[in-house]
């Protein structure tokens, strides 16, 4: 079992990225798919999450209206559209195939995101 992020980078503020979550070993859409972020000295927290069945998608306040989740069922794969970017954005990027960090059991190694101002 393996989740595999990409998509990261260097952008600036008000600039868009997509990240990328492929799995391998189980089928992703069968399971809940969250997206988390760590940045430098904090936590790890929740950015949103997108259900399994009904596919109905959550997202942390301080991303909505600017964060996309999405998924792929043939590929595997489970995307996070950024727009907007803001420097608080920054950090790196996780997918669990969980909706909350408790109760992941699967992770990805993270992408890092970086947003200049």
């Amino acid at each position: 079992v393996q989740l595999v992020e990409s998509g990261g980078g260097l952008v600036q503020a008000g600039g868009s990225l997509r990240l990328s979550c492929i799995a391998s070993g189980f089928t992703f859409n069968d399971y809940a798919r969250g997206w988390f972020r760590q940045a430098p000295g904090k936590e790890r927290e929740a950015v949103g999450c997108i259900n399994s069945g009904d596919g109905s998608t959550y997202y942390t306040d301080s991303v909505k209206g600017r964060f996309t989740i999405s998924s792929d069922r043939a590929k595997n794969t489970v995307y996070l559209q950024m727009n907007s970017l803001k420097p608080e954005d920054t950090g790196v990027y996780y997918c669990a195939d969980a909706c909350t960090a408790i109760a992941g059991d699967y992770w990805g190694q993270g992408t890092q995101v970086t947003v200049s101002s």
